[in-house]
């Protein structure tokens, strides 16, 4: 009887870590949804301010932006399973439509604002399906 106690206890211990991961593991949907929200600002940002001021805002936010957000998911105590293919493919599709927004923006859309709506639209995407999916799955 002891020997199944002890299991029993075991088991409850190993639940109740299990509930406590679960419960802290929605912090990359709320990084993504971050993420998202700030190419709202940036990509119009960097497509019509031209000019010294322009770029240094751009560089200056982006850089809080992005350290603040590495800092906030360094410091998180639960890494969902598979986070690292997951954010990669994020992070690369967000980066392909981010270089393809800026070449068609500087190249074909010079100083277009609906242009620029609809490029930070497509680079906010990526990062809000995935926050999306990421807090149905938490």
């Amino acid at each position: 009887m002891g020997e199944r106690a002890d299991a029993i206890a075991s088991l409850k211990g190993i639940a109740r870590i299990e509930d406590r991961a679960r419960g802290r593991s929605g912090w990359y949907a709320a990084y993504l949804w971050v993420f998202a929200g700030w190419q709202l600002f940036l990509v119009p940002v960097v497509l019509l301010w031209h000019g010294r001021t322009g770029t240094l805002v751009g560089t200056v936010g982006n850089v809080a932006v992005v350290m603040g957000l590495s800092l906030f998911a360094t410091r998180q105590p639960v890494v969902p399973r598979g986070h690292g293919g997951r954010h990669l493919r994020v992070i690369g599709t967000w980066a392909v439509a981010y270089v393809t927004s800026l070449l068609l923006g500087y190249a074909v859309f010079r100083d277009s604002t609906a242009f620029a709506v609809v490029a930070a639209l497509a680079c906010a995407l990526p990062a809000a399906a995935a926050a999306r999916r990421e807090a149905r799955s938490a």
